[in-house]
């Protein structure tokens, strides 16, 4: 029997097995390429979607937990031309190395972010404690991740430190 998902705002079908994996549905039936295969654990956050507000990890998520659920991935954010304005803090700090760790950061911060737009430093690297990324380019990511708390109405790095 055929499910029915919501990603990036369009309606999908898909006739799998209800237990697969919804990254793979994702990747492989949806062709989706922002979600990836890290770990297959939930460990690395590689996979991550955000669901009703929430990142989640699709690579342990069962599909047939998604049904009728609004699904965003990277590529649901902005396009190319017009870059959603987490995205386009990244361009701006040049934030990417190899890129692997991007979804899971970006998707990761947009959603803390965007229920939590006054979070202070150390809270941001608290929600980001599961999410692993190997290319040293954590100055970067959290400039880019700043940036986008910047336009949310958040305060600056350090602001909170220095009483601001």
């Amino acid at each position: 029997m055929p499910l029915s998902l919501v990603v990036n705002g369009r309606p999908h079908s898909v006739d799998v097995d209800p237990s697969t994996p919804l990254l793979y549905v994702l990747s492989d039936d949806l062709r989706l390429r922002g979600p990836k295969f890290g770990c297959g654990l939930g460990q690395c956050g590689a996979c991550t979607v955000i669901v009703r507000g929430q990142a989640i990890r699709s690579c342990v998520t069962p599909v047939r937990l998604m049904a009728g659920a609004e699904i965003t991935t990277l590529e649901g954010l902005g396009s190319p031309e017009k870059p959603h304005p987490i995205q386009q803090a990244f361009i701006d700090e040049q934030a990417a190395q190899c890129g692997f760790c991007l979804n899971a950061v970006i998707m990761t911060a947009k959603a803390f972010l965007d229920q939590h737009p006054t979070a202070s430093d150390e809270e941001i690297r608290s929600a980001f404690a599961n999410v692993l990324c190997r290319c040293f380019t954590h100055t970067r990511l959290m400039k880019a991740i700043d940036r986008y708390r910047r336009g949310l109405g958040g305060p600056a790095a350090g602001d909170q430190a220095r009483g601001r």
